[in-house]
């Protein structure tokens, strides 16, 4: 945990979510990819250390939290979050979500007041026709091999995740990441399968947001490509984008660079 942050643990729907805190300033909500945890976002809160509080959720059984009585689904970690800032007491924050978060983001954007929303690599802005549910059910084969303890699965993932974060930047965390995998597994293939299903396409509503969106994606995403997406951004009535050498998490991936745009974005937004 970084020096200075604070660590809460906010009960929403009998789940014990974990929140980390730091600085000092205007909300920012960091919402991670699935696998991953709270230290995602380490980087931009050491490089933006003034002006802004960095509230960092941890997903159900993600880091510290605690246990989900429903599957992941994007919907349900909305509802999640959505409790957990009304606990805390944040209005109006800027989000900023990483693939399951990223549509977890325009979910919450949909429902409640945001000053602006920040999209890494997001899920939810491709049509769910017959060749994504093919992709979204190998992948969710391949973790519902590493839940039935595979042998094979760890070092699977390890290679899985150096084509997800290539970059020497993120070595550090694609090495926890890929620590936790066989105890994540479960998640990670409730999470894809979620991502087959109808309700996974969110591109109507994210085009029905009217805020400033900032869309930061990774160049050689493998997982959520940026020409698959590039439609559904191009009809967001808001929006930037700015493309980051890497392969799914900018934040992570290009820290200065990521951080420097997201300075410029946040003085934009005004009160």
């Amino acid at each position: 945990m970084l020096a200075g942050a604070e660590l809460t643990k906010v009960e929403v729907d009998g789940v014990q979510i974990a929140v980390e805190r730091i600085g000092h300033g205007a909300p920012v909500v960091c919402l991670t990819a699935v696998g991953h945890d709270a230290r995602d976002f380490d980087p931009l809160a050491q490089r933006c250390p003034d002006g802004f509080e960095f509230i960092r959720i941890e997903w159900p059984s993600h880091g510290r939290s605690g246990p989900d009585h429903e599957p992941v689904d994007p919907g349900r970690y909305a509802e999640l979050l959505a409790g957990v800032l009304g606990v805390l007491g944040v209005s109006r924050p800027v989000l900023i979500g990483n693939s399951i978060g990223g549509a977890t983001a325009v979910r919450y954007a949909a429902a409640l007041p945001v000053r602006g929303l920040v999209l890494c690599d997001s899920g939810g802005l491709v049509a769910v026709d017959a060749t994504a549910r093919r992709f979204c059910g190998l992948v969710e084969a391949f973790f519902a091999a590493g839940e039935r303890g595979a042998a094979w699965f760890r070092a699977a993932y390890a290679l899985y995740y150096r084509l997800v974060l290539p970059t020497r930047a993120a070595a550090a965390h694609r090495r926890e990441i890929v620590r936790n995998g066989p105890r994540l597994a479960p998640q990670l293939r409730q999470a894809w399968a979620s991502f087959a299903r109808p309700e996974a396409d969110i591109r109507d509503l994210a085009a029905n947001l009217d805020i400033p969106i900032w869309v930061a994606w990774a160049k050689s995403d493998r997982v959520i490509p940026l020409s698959f997406c590039r439609p559904a951004i191009d009809r967001l009535k808001r929006a930037s984008l700015t493309v980051f050498p890497g392969g799914h998490s900018p934040f992570l991936e290009q820290p200065d660079s990521f951080a420097k745009g997201f300075r410029a974005f946040a003085a934009g937004l005004g009160d």
